[in-house]
C-alpha cells in the first residue's frame, strides 16, 4: 500500500466517524425534544389550572395580594411563545409562587373543605406527580446528551457543529425547602 492509499482509507475512516458521531447527537437531541415535549403538556396542564387555583383560593382571602399578584405577573406571559429554556425558567418560578399560594389556602379552613378547592388540588397532584416523572425522563435524556457532547472526542464533532449543552430542569431552593404554615 502506498501512502496515497492510505490516507484515503484514513480520510474515509473520519468521515465515517463524524457522520457517525453526528447521527448520534441528532438521534440524542430528539430525545431531548421528545422528552421535553412530554413533560411541556404537563407543564401546560398546570399552568391552564393555575387561575382557577388562585380565584378558588382569592374568593376565601383578601389579605394575601402580593401572592395573587406574583402569579398574575407569571401567568401574563405569553407560554406558547416561550423557549424551551424559558419555559423551565417561568414553571420553576411558578412552582416557587404555588407552594406559597397553597401555604396561604393552610390558613383558611373553609377553603380547605371546599369542594372546588378539593377537585383543583386533586388535579393539580395529579399534574404535579406527572411533571416528576416527566422531568425525571427529560433530565435523563439531557444527561446523555450533554455527556456524549462532552466526551472527548465527541466533543469535537459538536463543536465544529456548534451544538450545545441542553439545561437540565431542576428545582430550585425555594423547592428543597419545607413549606412553613403558621396557625
Amino acid at each position: 500500500m502506498n501512502i496515497a492509499n492510505i490516507s484515503i482509507i484514513v480520510t474515509i475512516a473520519i468521515l465515517i466517524y463524524v457522520a457517525f458521531t453526528y447521527n448520534r447527537i441528532v438521534v440524542l437531541k430528539n430525545f431531548v425534544k421528545e422528552a421535553f415535549a412530554t413533560m411541556d403538556v404537563y407543564l401546560k396542564k398546570r399552568w391552564d389550572l393555575v387561575p382557577n387555583l388562585v380565584e378558588t383560593v382569592k374568593g376565601y382571602s383578601e389579605y394575601e395580594q402580593e401572592t395573587f399578584s406574583n402569579v398574575t405577573k407569571l401567568r401574563t406571559q405569553n407560554y406558547s411563545g416561550l423557549s424551551n429554556s424559558e419555559k423551565i425558567d417561568l414553571n420553576t418560578e411558578l412552582s416557587g409562587v404555588l407552594n406559597k399560594l397553597l401555604a396561604v389556602a393552610e390558613n383558611y379552613p373553609n377553603l380547605k373543605a371546599s369542594e372546588q378547592f378539593a377537585k383543583l388540588m386533586e388535579q393539580l397532584n395529579e399534574i404535579e406527580n406527572d411533571i416528576a416523572n416527566s422531568r425525571k425522563y427529560y433530565n435523563g435524556s439531557v444527561r446523555e446528551l450533554n455527556t456524549f457532547i462532552e466526551m472527548f472526542p465527541s466533543n469535537i464533532i459538536a463543536n465544529i457543529f456548534s451544538i450545545k449543552k441542553e439545561k437540565m430542569f431542576e428545582i430550585d431552593n425555594m423547592e428543597r425547602e419545607n413549606i412553613k404554615v403558621d396557625f
